[in-house]
């Protein structure tokens, strides 16, 4: 596993600050569209040397900027969970849309008391996002880009596959999200309405690419608890 991310903190004046990297420092090989499996471990290690918080309406536009986005993918015997965002949805850009990613930003506060705001960041979304009746193994699988969109541009999602099982999930956030458990088969009816980062990652998971590899450890594993209903900032 690669080592614990832990970068500095500046002070945002109360605003809220978000985990970034410089673009320059991050996509050191430039760009790419889609899912990438390779260089996992190397992005983290980035990310723990070059990663700082900063305001984030300041990188909000900002491609120099790169925002580090948890995407975790819920895979269930049943299915895959997808949601649609609300009006309620902090992402003026992308309400409506559906997507495939539980995740958001990680903030300042994820890395107090020296902790990994990545873990911990990860963590923190699940408890906020979903109503889980166990705990899941969740591995870091992917990165995913997207250079064509306004969006996508400030953006870089880790894709980490929770491998839910027969656990029953659902949707804590149910002001600014509306979801449910489809067949995969099934998504491609919504592919069209489906956000774009959540198009790349379905394509991969069709294809096969998001399987953990079984014959190397993952560059990040974590063990998602039991998030009850009662629990999360809803």
């Amino acid at each position: 596993m690669a080592a614990a991310v832990r970068p500095p903190v500046r002070q945002a004046a109360g605003r809220e600050a978000v985990l970034v990297v410089p673009r320059a420092r991050l996509l050191t090989d430039g760009s790419w569209h889609g899912v990438r499996t390779d260089g996992l471990e190397a992005t983290l290690a980035t990310i723990a040397g070059a990663g700082e918080f900063r305001p984030r309406a300041d990188v909000e536009e900002d491609p120099s900027w790169q925002q580090i986005i948890p995407h975790m993918v819920v895979c269930t015997d049943r299915g895959l969970l997808v949601m649609r965002r609300l009006t309620a949805s902090s992402e003026v850009r992308l309400r409506h849309q559906y997507t495939l990613g539980v995740g958001g930003h990680i903030n300042r506060d994820d890395a107090r008391k020296g902790a990994d705001p990545v873990a911990a960041g990860t963590l923190r979304e699940w408890r906020e996002e979903v109503i889980c009746d166990r705990a899941v193994p969740a591995t870091l699988v992917g990165l995913v880009k997207d250079d064509t969109a306004p969006v996508g541009r400030v953006h870089v999602g880790l894709v980490l596959l929770v491998e839910a099982g027969t656990a029953r999930v659902a949707v804590r956030e149910a002001r600014k999200l509306a979801g449910e458990v489809v067949e995969a088969s099934a998504l491609a009816s919504l592919y069209l309405q489906l956000e774009s980062w959540s198009q790349l990652v379905y394509d991969a998971y069709q294809a096969g690419r998001l399987a953990p590899a079984p014959d190397r450890a993952a560059p990040l594993r974590l063990w998602l608890p039991a998030a009850p209903a009662a629990e999360g900032a809803g």
